[in-house]
């Protein structure tokens, strides 16, 4: 059984849930691609790769929340940068480095790719994480 999760505090996606959750042993969390997006829709830091990928794992972080996980849960993303020069796609990893994905440490792929779906958008990341069984009265 797969639950697909929209996630109310994140700007509504088109034709796509936030997260899908499986159960197979293991619970596990498949998150659409976070991008810099505020809840309004708008684009946040345009031009500033760095500023961009905070959003990024800011919304990251609200995908997580809201299906029982969070960012020391995660076990693998991908993260795409437009970018032709390496020192961007390091300057978005020492982001991600600060947020606490790197925690545990997580799979992950850097990829500097030429164009993301939202025009002005500089980063995204896709995530699977394990969505912890909580204890009856916990969160």
């Amino acid at each position: 059984m797969i639950q697909r999760v929209t996630v109310p505090a994140l700007f509504p996606p088109p034709a796509y849930a936030h997260a899908s959750v499986v159960e197979a042993g293991t619970k596990l969390a498949f998150l659409a691609g976070a991008v810099p997006l505020d809840a309004d829709g708008e684009l946040v830091g345009p031009g500033d790769p760095v500023r961009q990928a905070g959003q990024v794992i800011a919304n990251l972080r609200e995908q997580l929340l809201a299906v029982g996980s969070d960012l020391d849960q995660v076990v693998a993303t991908d993260v795409y940068v437009v970018a032709s020069e390496p020192a961007t796609l390091s300057e978005v990893w020492n982001v991600v480095e600060a947020s606490g994905l790197s925690r545990g440490p997580h799979a992950s792929t850097l990829l500097g790719v030429s164009c993301l779906g939202y025009t002005g958008q500089l980063v995204e990341i896709t995530a699977t994480a394990v969505v912890p069984e909580r204890e009856e009265g916990g969160r």
